[in-house]
């Protein structure tokens, strides 16, 4: 199966918590009794692969507070990519948490359709992978929470995860993701290569236990075994906390600015660099560094 294809669970129960990397390897020991190692991530290092997430949110990151109040019922918006190369797809993604259950939907579109739907416009017909009805109506919400959000690109969080599936269905996963990293992406470059990025949760690993129907027996074990404790563990939501949710709301890049808006920024510069190197607090010029975006 390529790593292209769906293998998500529609709604299920997830279970999160943060762990040492001696207390991860010793749980793949035990999960490698009950489940399979994900095709995509068994041939390469440490059984894991790269998951990339543009994180869109409100200007007034809307969807961050839902989740930074324990909103019960909340959702997020994130564009999901796996591979850097021509014609791979991009995944439109909403996961939806009511009370303790979660419910995803997604739809597989060509990465050169993603500029001119976030600009509000629906994908056109050949920039669709699939036309199954389920796709389709995934893709027409995601279409409508962002006109009604006004939302854009905020974080873009990247992790290597090392799953683990059930061998007869899909009802039961585990994945422990390690490296998390985000850093601000206000355009969505969909490209895995980070230019400044901050560890969420420094060098330890995010464990996620997954499953559709009842809480499995084995997983108790596991938990009781290794003196597991259920945490929060959001990774986009933590992440604009390490950023600053101020400074990701206001992010933005030069490319983005129109001439005039330039022009003005500059005069700003410009102002605001003169008078400090009056008072001989400043050399140079400030755009490297302004953070607010002007209009």
């Amino acid at each position: 199966m390529s790593i292209q294809q769906d293998r998500v669970q529609p709604q299920r129960f997830e279970l999160k918590y943060i762990v040492e990397e001696r207390v991860a390897l010793g749980i793949r020991d035990w999960v490698r009794s009950y489940l399979d190692i994900d095709e995509h991530g068994a041939t390469r290092p440490n059984l894991s692969y790269p998951v990339h997430s543009i994180y869109l949110d409100s200007p007034d990151l809307k969807l961050y507070q839902a989740t930074v109040n324990g909103d019960k019922n909340r959702y997020k918006l994130r564009l999901r990519f796996y591979e850097n190369r021509p014609n791979a797809p991009v995944f439109l993604e909403i996961k939806s948490r009511m009370n303790n259950c979660i419910s995803k939907q997604r739809s597989r579109i060509r990465a050169e359709a993603v500029s001119s739907l976030l600009a509000g416009h629906l994908p056109e017909p050949g920039h669709l992978i699939s036309q199954e009805p389920k796709q389709l109506v995934a893709l027409q919400r995601f279409c409508q929470l962002v006109n009604e959000l006004q939302a854009q690109p905020r974080t873009h969080v990247a992790y290597l995860r090392e799953a683990w599936i059930s061998r007869e269905d899909n009802s039961v996963r585990v994945t422990m993701d390690r490296e998390v990293r985000t850093e601000s992406d206000p355009v969505a470059r969909l490209v895995p290569e980070m230019t400044s990025p901050v560890l969420v949760f420094g060098d330890r690993v995010v464990l996620e236990l997954k499953f559709t129907g009842r809480f499995p027996d084995w997983f108790k074990e596991l938990v009781r075994i290794f003196g597991l404790m259920q945490c929060g563990a959001a990774k986009y939501a933590d992440g604009v906390t390490r950023l600053g949710a101020y400074e990701v709301s206001h992010a933005f890049s030069l490319d983005d600015f129109n001439p005039a808006a330039q022009t003005r920024l500059e005069r700003i510069d410009r102002s605001v660099t003169g008078a400090l190197r009056r008072n001989g607090q400043v050399s140079g010029n400030l755009s490297p560094i302004l953070t607010k975006k002007y209009s």
